[in-house]
């Protein structure tokens, strides 16, 4: 259970009501059960834009599990993310294919060029035979150069403030 100052934080979040009532519905629909925890933080994810400290403890106290849990499952994978979004995502995959073909080389050149992107990397992206690979705001991008990354992001930040 968790402590009264936690659940009358989580109370007073009234303007958040109408999101916190879309995770009420799913986790009613798994019946509370806590292999639907995934599930939810996706569903939290989509309706907050991030996961934050608030959402995760509303989670934790709906499934009666603890936050070090709902954390763990939730820094475990890549998908979830903890703050807002910047402009544009970019995920650089980081796997032995991209690496050995440049990936380390436009992940250097993303981070010293842009600062509208939030940067990650991923372990691997499972799409060896066109190495390097970059997703971009959801847009998988095979076969990338430092010069080819670039001008898309550039492009995209562009389009963004037309």
């Amino acid at each position: 259970m968790c402590p009264v100052f936690i659940v009358k934080y989580i109370q007073s979040m009234s303007p958040r009501q109408e999101q916190f009532r879309a995770i009420d519905i799913i986790m009613k629909r798994y019946q509370l059960k806590a292999d639907a925890l995934i599930e939810v933080l996706h569903v939290a994810q989509k309706s907050f834009g991030y996961l934050d400290v608030p959402a995760l403890l509303y989670i934790a106290r709906g499934f009666k599990l603890p936050l070090s849990r709902v954390y763990g499952v939730a820094t475990f994978y890549h998908l979830f993310i903890f703050s807002p979004r910047a402009d544009h995502v970019c995920l650089v995959c980081q796997g032995t294919a991209c690496h050995l073909k440049g990936s380390a080389k436009i992940l250097q050149a993303i981070q010293e060029e842009l600062g509208a992107v939030q940067l990650s990397t991923s372990r691997c992206l499972g799409a060896c035979g066109i190495a390097p690979v970059l997703v971009i705001d959801g847009q998988s991008l095979g076969r990338q150069t430092v010069e080819t990354a670039l001008k898309y992001l550039h492009l995209k930040s562009l389009s963004k403030t037309i």
